[in-house]
Order: structure tokens, then C-alpha cells, then sequence
């Protein structure tokens, strides 16, 4: 396990206990979630992960784009997929987006060998 993997933990840990006390706002938040990244529609759900990372990245949200780098690796997406999804985030961003898409590029290459030797 590497370090994204902890990070992922300790946000799950504490969010844990914030959706224990506010369940209706979690329940809301993932019926949210599911109806907009849930199956493919016109956009396939790799496209819509993509989506999500660079979001992520554009608002310095380390949980966001760790969780949707992990859900890429787990759908199987390229490290150039990736790599050029972050390239737009960069271009759109500046030098922030060469950090945090870095580091997104990073938890997208940690959590793909896990899911590899998941399939094996």
C-alpha cells in the first residue's frame, strides 16, 4: 500500500463519523452521485471519472481526485487517458494544475497496480 491508499483511509475514517451524525445530507449527496455517474449514457462512465479527477484537481480536493483516480484504475482507463485528461486540467489551471494533477497522476498509478492483481 502506498500513500494515497492511507490517505483515502484517514478521509474515510473521518468521514465516517460526520455521516454519522448527518445521514440524511450523505444519503442525498450519494443519490447525487449515483444518478450522475452512474451506467453509460452518452458519455461512457470512464469519460464521466475523468470528469470528476479534473474537478477534483481544479478545487485542491486531495479525497476527490483519489477517489475518482482509484475508480479510473478499477474501470480499467490508460495512464494516457489520464494524462491528458490532467493536461486540460493543467491547461486550464496553470501551476496549481501541474501540482495537484501530479498528484492525481500519482494515486491514478498507485491504485492501478492493485487493481491489476485484483484481476489476475
Amino acid at each position: 500500500m502506498g500513500h494515497y491508499h492511507d490517505v483515502s483511509r484517514e478521509l474515510s475514517a473521518a468521514g465516517r463519523e460526520l455521516r454519522s451524525r448527518i445521514p440524511e445530507v450523505y444519503a442525498t449527496y450519494a443519490e447525487s452521485s449515483k444518478a450522475a455517474m452512474t451506467g453509460d449514457g452518452e458519455l461512457d462512465a470512464v469519460t464521466k471519472e475523468l470528469l470528476a479527477m479534473v474537478i477534483g484537481v481544479a478545487s485542491h480536493c486531495d479525497g476527490c481526485y483519489i477517489s475518482h483516480a482509484r475508480k479510473l484504475a478499477r474501470l480499467g482507463a490508460s495512464e494516457q487517458q489520464v494524462a491528458e485528461a490532467l493536461g486540460v486540467a493543467i491547461f486550464m489551471m496553470g501551476g496549481p494544475g501541474t501540482v495537484y494533477g501530479a498528484r492525481a497522476f500519482e494515486a491514478f498509478r498507485e491504485f492501478r497496480p492493485a487493481q491489476e492483481q485484483q484481476v489476475q
